[in-house]
Formats: C-alpha cells, sequence, structure tokens
C-alpha cells in the first residue's frame, strides 16, 4: 500500500505538507479543496500540488513528512521546482544564506 507525502502550494502562498494512504492521491488533493479537512488549507482554498513522493514503507514516508515540514520556504521551493543542487545548496547552509 505504502504512504505518499505531498507538498501543496495555497492561495495565500504559504505551504502544506502532508501525507496519504492509499493509491489515489488526486482524490486526496480534491478533498483539499472541497474542505473536508478542517485546519490549515480549509481557509487558504484553493491549493495546487507542487511535489508529491510515494514510500513503500510508512514509516519512511512520516519520516520525510517530518522533516521537510521543518524545512524553510526557499527549501520547499526549491524542491517543487526538483532543484536538488538547490536543496543541498540549502542544506548547507542554514537560511541558504552565503558563508562569510
Amino acid at each position: 500500500m505504502g504512504i505518499y507525502v505531498y507538498m501543496l502550494h495555497c492561495s495565500d502562498g504559504s505551504y502544506y505538507v502532508g501525507s496519504a494512504t492509499g493509491d489515489d492521491l488526486s482524490a486526496r488533493i480534491d478533498q483539499h479543496n472541497a474542505g473536508a479537512f478542517p485546519g490549515y488549507t480549509f481557509v487558504r482554498r484553493p491549493v495546487t500540488l507542487v511535489w508529491s513522493q510515494h514510500f513503500d514503507r510508512i514509516t519512511d514516508g512520516i519520516a520525510a513528512e517530518r522533516q521537510i515540514k521543518g524545512w524553510g520556504r526557499a527549501k520547499k521551493e526549491a524542491l517543487a521546482r526538483s532543484d536538488w543542487d538547490g536543496v543541498q545548496q540549502l542544506a548547507r547552509r542554514r537560511g541558504g544564506k552565503p558563508a562569510r
């Protein structure tokens, strides 16, 4: 079965990171847009899927979700662009600021 970890871009410009078990991630995004989940995305609709990854092991997916939730905006945006060099660069220096 596995788990999807996903990132949504919200109407207010913020990002939401979540996870969903099952085979149909598009149904989960539709639920967010329909307001099925009271909470963060409810008042920030519509939302758009900007990144997702499937994990075979649920524990791996939960660990990835927690890690990404701890990232700053710039690093999340690099992930959404599939900019792996940018993700690595931002991982080296907190906030992505050049070293002095």
